[in-house]
């Protein structure tokens, strides 16, 4: 296959539909050639804020952790998280964290946003805090310093806008999503969240 072909997944650490897709997203990547190389982009679901979260869009997201778990079971919510913490719609710093570990040692961008989706939906603490993603990352192994110097960056935060941009001018709105690049062309992968054979054969039919 063509290095012209290149599979981006575009998504917030702190997405619920992401924490859902995620098992069926590893077993895609698990699947997909070893050839076709493989970009996580953050598209930034929410700016910085350091309002408090208001009740009719605590109770939305409320209501989407239960869809969630009406239509895929296995997902798992730990709705104490709405009791203990002051929520706030802001996942910049969350997104930007992630772009900071990559930085600094690219093989735990993964780990870091799992970290963060345990933390969050299984821990029920918050990351929009900055003080917990340094905390994340130093359980990574990442040093304070070294992490809290990039995390804080105008490095970090102009590779964050970009990417939000590139994901827009993929078309892409909404988050999880999967874009797959072939000889310059861009071509949206509708997610299935429980199948991910139905992906990997969208895939082999633009390659072919």
């Amino acid at each position: 296959m063509s290095w012209k072909q290149h599979l981006y997944y575009i998504h917030d650490p702190m997405c619920s539909w992401c924490w859902a897709f995620r098992p069926t997203l590893n077993r895609l990547l698990e699947k997909l050639p070893s050839d076709i190389p493989v970009s996580f982009l953050l598209g930034g679901l929410a700016p910085d804020s350091d309002q408090p979260m208001d009740v009719d869009l605590r109770r939305k997201i409320e209501e989407t952790w239960k869809i969630i778990q009406t239509r895929l079971p296995a997902t798992e919510f730990n709705f104490d998280f709405w009791t203990n913490n002051t929520p706030r719609r802001s996942t910049y710093p969350a997104c930007r964290s992630v772009i900071a570990v990559r930085e600094i040692e690219p093989t735990k961008e993964k780990d870091m946003i799992y970290a963060i989706q345990q933390a969050y939906y299984l821990k029920a603490m918050n990351p929009s805090e900055s003080h917990l993603l340094e905390e994340l990352a130093g359980k990574l192994g990442i040093s304070d310093t070294v992490f809290s110097k990039t995390f804080y960056s105008d490095a970090t935060n102009h590779q964050l806008l970009d990417e939000i941009e590139q994901c827009r001018s993929m078309g892409v709105h909404s988050f999880p999503s999967l874009v797959f690049k072939a000889d310059n062309s861009y071509r949206p992968i509708s997610i299935d969240y429980q199948n991910e054979n139905t992906m990997l054969e969208a895939i082999f039919q633009i390659c072919n």
